[in-house]
């Protein structure tokens, strides 16, 4: 019997029940897709950092400027969402890989502290852009669809749609690529570099790689973002709490599986939209409790229950 790849098959199945279900989700429901989508390519990246043993504070960075490419575009009369992602997620890359000569030289405490910087700035310049809206932003008009222009519902019907059949394959691809010689020299540069370099590899390359792709995958989910929610300002796309929001459902979804940071953001904006309408007043505190629970129960993240379960499963066999 030839190998299959449970993963792959597992993307599939989920990407089909979610296209079938599309059409008769509720309209919250969808939007609250459509944010866990955005935010968990963004995990995504991250967690093919984290697997290298590198953390970014910082990358509302990309899912910022991903955000205002494509909503900028829309200021200039482009409307189609092919366009717009598209733009956002390459001017997103190429500043990650410009800024990737220098972060691949630092590990631990000042590769996460200088992304925190980097953020910072961009931050800092959004607000004080008048021309950009300053800290009100700017609505972003509804997008077309190669011509194809919905109106109602029907614009986040297909724009779910959209969103859904990029995921998929930016996720089955990632996960390919972590499978590769290159993809699987996360651990070995986590856990020695030099003996890497011995093998013949570059870590600071190797990391660089790495770097690039994470700042594609949060351009993408910046720019899907503004065109989920129509509106861009640097408080929901550019903050540190952006940042830190990644890093929480990257810790809350856990780095086994690439399908893991999608569960994550479901679990983080179901968690949030519950505690903000029935808490108000201290859904932060609640965020921070679940998260902390996580931590001393699923050290592993929510997809280590996943892995108990097949342990279990295979020990009764």
């Amino acid at each position: 019997m030839r190998y299959v790849d449970k993963t792959v098959v597992g993307l599939t199945l989920a990407f089909l029940v979610l296209v079938f279900a599309d059409f008769f989700l509720a309209e919250w429901m969808r939007f609250v897709g459509l944010q866990s989508l955005a935010r968990g390519a963004v995990a995504l990246g991250l967690l093919v950092l984290w697997r290298s043993g590198l953390v970014s504070f910082g990358h509302a960075l990309y899912f910022g400027i991903g955000a205002y490419a494509a909503a900028m575009l829309t200021l200039v009369g482009y409307h189609d969402a092919f366009l717009l992602v598209f733009a956002g997620t390459l001017v997103s890359g190429i500043v990650a890989f410009l800024l990737g000569f220098l972060l691949r030289r630092y590990r631990a405490i000042f590769f996460a502290l200088l992304n925190l910087a980097f953020s910072m700035i961009l931050y800092g310049a959004i607000v004080k852009t008048e021309e950009l809206g300053s800290t009100d932003g700017f609505s972003v008009l509804a997008p077309t669809f190669l011509g194809y222009a919905p109106e109602g519902e029907a614009v986040q019907t297909t724009l779910f749609l959209f969103t859904l059949v990029f995921t998929y394959i930016i996720t089955v691809g990632v996960h390919l690529y972590l499978k590769t010689t290159l993809g699987s020299m996360s651990m070995a540069v986590r856990e020695n570099e030099i003996r890497v370099e011995y093998l013949g590899y570059s870590a600071e390359k190797v990391i660089h790689v790495k770097y690039v792709f994470s700042g594609l995958v949060a351009g993408f989910g910046g720019a899907v973002m503004a065109l989920a929610i129509g509106q861009v300002d640097p408080d929901s796309m550019a903050n540190w709490n952006v940042s830190g929001e990644f890093v929480f459902i990257t810790i809350l979804s856990g780095v086994g599986n690439v399908a893991a940071t999608y569960i994550g953001a479901l679990a983080f904006e179901l968690i949030r939209t519950y505690a903000f309408e029935y808490a108000p007043h201290i859904w932060q505190l609640i965020l921070g409790g679940s998260l902390l629970a996580i931590i001393m129960f699923l050290p592993g993240g929510i997809w280590s229950l996943f892995d108990r379960f097949r342990k279990s499963e295979g020990t009764r066999r």
